[in-house]
């Protein structure tokens, strides 16, 4: 059976910018042929802590996803960034997936520990709370994307993909 793969990005939030690298991955993962999961997108979420986080765990109610796979643009790192924890107040709350073993042999992607205290920590922080208190066992990871170039392009997905398929395995 075929995990389902909930993915999300943001919409861009700053006028300076075109687009959202996390959208812009998505946007390339949506075009290539996966056939091992059933995959649901919610792109561009919109950039607002209250909201984005309705929009996903009500999405989550409804398709009941294996995998929930939160994207969000780190325009400052250079890498794919797979966040530990998010924090809000004094409480933190961590990924049940084994991180160390997620991101073993890829290339462009390490562990972060700072989800950013903006919209990105609001939304991971709100469904691995979300998911916890009710008792799924859905594995949830958030993935900070770097600005998407012409260099890093190829490396960022060949990894995201290797992302998906490694925590597909964590569920069976």
């Amino acid at each position: 059976m075929k995990n389902q793969i909930l993915l999300t990005s943001f919409d861009i939030w700053k006028p300076e910018h075109i687009s959202n690298s996390s959208d812009d991955l998505l946007k390339k993962i949506s075009t290539e042929e996966l056939t091992d999961y059933s995959l649901t997108f919610i792109r561009k979420l919109p950039v607002d802590s209250q909201v984005a986080p309705q929009i996903v765990i009500a999405k989550i109610n409804e398709i009941q996803p294996d995998i929930i796979i939160c994207c969000g643009m780190a325009e400052k790192r250079e890498k794919l960034t797979v966040e530990f924890q998010a924090t809000y107040e004094n409480t933190v709350v961590q990924t049940s997936v084994d991180l160390a073993e997620l991101i073993e042999g890829l290339e462009i992607t390490e562990i972060s520990n700072d989800a950013g205290k903006f919209v990105c920590e609001g939304l991971y922080f709100a469904v691995l709370k979300y998911l916890k208190d009710a008792g799924f066992k859905n594995k949830c990871i958030f993935v900070h994307v770097p600005v998407l170039t012409e260099v890093n392009s190829v490396k960022v997905v060949e990894d995201f993909l290797k992302i998906m398929s490694k925590i597909s395995r964590f569920t069976k």
